[in-house]
């Protein structure tokens, strides 16, 4: 009996010690400790505000162009071929073309390539048209009726007070009624312009010859006028602010801006670049001033500068808007940057399309003018790839 007892105690005091140990679990969490009762028994105010992630950052904007095959956007890969065929040897150095949004051809000469920079003369005149349109957006230009002699007030100097009507308007439209000589004819005052030691005192220096507004005169001087402007209101050097607004926002790494003597940039004739740089600038207009779903020119300026302001030299260039070309090949709508020795950027809505066009010189400017309107327009008509 008393081993019995003994038993039975022995059994009690077992059970009685499993009761008082501590649990074991398999999940920290369910079981507070010290710290975390601690943090949890303060008041709200008192505690610690978690910190927010931070956000990731903007990826980077992918500039890079996109290629395709032409067919792929309803353009006969054959007719460009034969194109290629007659490029080969001539005095072009490249044609590129891109179809919605894409290259689709692109032809360099032996020894060119997609990194050779040119010389597109000219043809930077639209691009001192785009820099005008984003400073008037900026408010650092008020209208294009504006005085030039409210932004250059050496022209309030001058002897003849005629040339005080010149406005904005008519340096853009190359109307401003200065005596120039740089269209056609034998002769040019081309070289003593470019010998002068003040560029722009020697165009505010030619003779007033035709009331401002009222007769076309194509001048390289007029435009060098609007970048003196461009760079008096913006404190920035034109290239500067063509880096910060166009260039640099485009990826357009290849650009070379010259100047003249006294560092203005050469608003009128001086820009080298690659041919895809050149057709990214096309292509900006095309898209209404966007590039990567950034506005980057004003659309209402986009519109207003490759609108007819007049008809230009009345030749088969074609009429003008705001340092425009726009004329129509057969009827394909079209306007483009023109520059001496067959340069070009065609833009044309109608079909998504850019053409670039780059040559060397001197030779007619008009020449290379073919390749665009036999070839890629036409491997762009009635063409199915089904």
């Amino acid at each position: 009996m008393k081993s019995f007892f003994a038993a039975l105690m022995a059994v009690a005091l077992l059970l009685s010690g499993c009761a008082h140990s501590s649990p074991v679990s398999s999940d920290a969490s369910d079981t507070p400790s010290a710290e975390s009762t601690s943090i949890a028994s303060e008041p709200a105010a008192a505690r610690e505000p978690e910190s927010s992630p931070e956000p990731p950052p903007e990826p980077e904007p992918d500039n890079r162009w996109q290629f395709d095959a032409p067919e792929n956007h309803g353009m006969d890969p054959a007719l460009l071929e034969q194109m290629h065929i007659a490029l080969t040897g001539a005095p072009v150095y490249t044609v590129l073309t891109a179809k919605d949004g894409v290259i689709v051809d692109e032809f360099y000469q032996e020894g060119d390539n997609e990194d050779s920079a040119y010389a597109f003369h000219s043809a930077s005149k639209s691009v001192t048209s785009a820099l005008f349109g984003i400073a008037m957006e900026e408010g650092y230009i008020g209208s294009v009726d504006d005085l030039l002699s409210d932004y250059l007030p050496q022209v309030l100097e001058l002897e003849d007070e005629g040339k005080q009507q010149i406005t904005l308007r008519h340096l853009l439209t190359h109307t401003s009624g200065l005596e120039w000589y740089e269209w056609g004819g034998s002769y040019s005052n081309w070289g003593e312009f470019r010998s002068a030691d003040n560029w722009v005192d020697y165009i505010l220096g030619r003779r007033l010859v035709y009331a401002p507004g009222t007769v076309f005169n194509y001048s390289t001087g007029n435009t060098h006028l609007l970048a003196a402007v461009l760079e008096r209101v913006t404190g920035k050097g034109l290239a500067d602010y063509a880096r910060e607004k166009l260039f640099d926002p485009m990826g357009m790494e290849s650009v070379i801006w010259g100047t003249d003597p006294q560092g203005i940039a050469d608003g009128g004739n001086g820009l080298i670049m690659s041919a895809r740089d050149a057709a990214k600038f096309g292509q900006l207009f095309l898209d209404g001033g966007i590039w990567n779903g950034q506005q980057l020119v004003p659309a209402d300026w986009v519109t207003e500068s490759t609108t007819v302001k007049n008809n230009g030299a009345g030749d088969g260039t074609g009429a003008y808007g705001y340092q425009w070309w726009i004329r129509s090949f057969g009827n394909t709508d079209t306007y483009y940057a023109f520059g001496a020795w067959r340069q070009y950027i065609f833009v044309v809505p109608s079909l998504n399309l850019v053409t670039v066009i780059a040559s060397p010189g001197p030779q007619s400017s008009y020449a290379s003018r073919d390749y665009f309107t036999r070839y890629v327009l036409l491997a762009c008509q009635g063409y199915s790839s089904t």
